[in-house]
């Protein structure tokens, strides 16, 4: 995901002011079952500190041994970890170690990226045998450019090849200044999600109240932008007055986040969808299907802390397209639709 990779490149930076080497872990393929996929990632120091992981904790402390080499001899290798008889998972990881040394050019893309919410492509080559070849390694696709790790790379088409598309960051934008949107905007941020929180000129907040939260907006529902409501955004409509919601509900029915939240009972939905109709008859009916209200899943929350838990994991159980249930109902693997 997309926010690993923000960290392990911010990591990076710190370790590059300070003059020590990285290098970067990928899980390229999987035959089994993990705790995480292919496609996670972690950044190693040169004295063993590690950024990431790329399973539960059980395999991180072979993958910071055999990266040594790497930072011995500069070339990137291949590893394996068989999981079957250590772990639960009963799987074999192929992992990719690199030097991890991008250029200005790639920092400067990658800010840029990040900035205008745009996706990235990865291509990693590799082989399933262990061992060293300067043929191995990432290349990352910002804005149609091509960017390595490192300067040495030798590309050979003839390698296994693993391809991942990273989303831009999802945002979560918190329309509501109370003590739940504060746990929201802590819990949202722990997920990697960019938060956002909008109040009230009047109730005189500070960024310092929200932990986790990139931005507060202090602006009235007229004025709030909704240029950057995007396919990668919730929205939450949580400011605890019904005029309030209803003028932000209005404010934001021009835009398609992927989830729209509206927090308390089923009748106050209902009254305030009745209201909108009311002022916009017009209104496209598929507006509709992205609204979710009373916020959450049923699973019994009473704090705040519980249901900002319910809310979140109904977001996630939205945007990835999945019907919550108890996994020991599900009859396939767990990262199968």
């Amino acid at each position: 995901m997309i926010h690993e990779l923000k960290k392990i490149v911010q990591a990076y930076l710190i370790a590059k002011q300070q003059k020590t080497k990285t290098v970067l872990a990928t899980v390229v393929a999987l035959q089994g079952s993990s705790y995480r996929r292919p496609g996670v990632r972690m950044l190693i120091h040169e004295n063993g500190e590690a950024i990431g992981a790329v399973s539960g904790g059980c395999v991180e402390k072979e993958v910071i041994r055999q990266s040594q080499s790497v930072f011995q001899n500069g070339l990137s290798k291949m590893m394996t970890y068989d999981g079957r008889y250590r772990l639960g998972c009963e799987g074999i990881l192929y992992i990719l170690i690199e030097p991890f040394e991008p250029n200005e050019s790639f920092l400067q893309a990658f800010e840029m990226n990040l900035k205008g919410r745009q996706g990235i492509s990865i291509t990693s080559y590799y082989s399933k045998t262990e061992g060293t070849d300067i043929s191995y390694g990432s290349v990352f696709k910002i804005d149609q450019n091509d960017y390595c790790l490192r300067g040495a790379f030798t590309l050979n088409n003839k390698l296994n090849i693993f391809s991942q598309e990273l989303s831009p960051c999802f945002k979560l934008l918190i329309i509501g200044a109370e003590h739940d949107a504060v746990q929201l905007s802590n819990y949202a941020a722990l997920t990697g999600w960019e938060v956002t929180v909008v109040a009230a000129p009047s109730e005189d907040k500070s960024l310092l109240d929200f932990p986790g939260a990139q931005e507060l907006l202090c602006i009235e529902p007229e004025t709030l932008s909704i240029d950057d409501i995007d396919d990668q955004t919730a929205v939450l409509l949580m400011t605890h007055s019904y005029v309030k919601d209803l003028k932000y509900l209005l404010r934001v029915m021009k835009s398609r986040p992927s989830y729209l939240g509206i927090l308390g009972p089923a009748k106050r939905r209902e009254k305030l969808l009745g209201d909108l109709i009311e002022r916009h008859p017009e209104i496209d009916d598929n507006f509709f299907d992205i609204i979710y209200g009373p916020a959450g899943l049923n699973i019994g929350a009473e704090t705040a802390q519980e249901i900002t838990i319910a809310i979140l994991a109904e977001i996630l159980a939205v945007v990835r397209k999945r019907k919550p249930i108890m996994l020991k109902h599900k009859s396939s693997s767990i990262h199968s639709p």
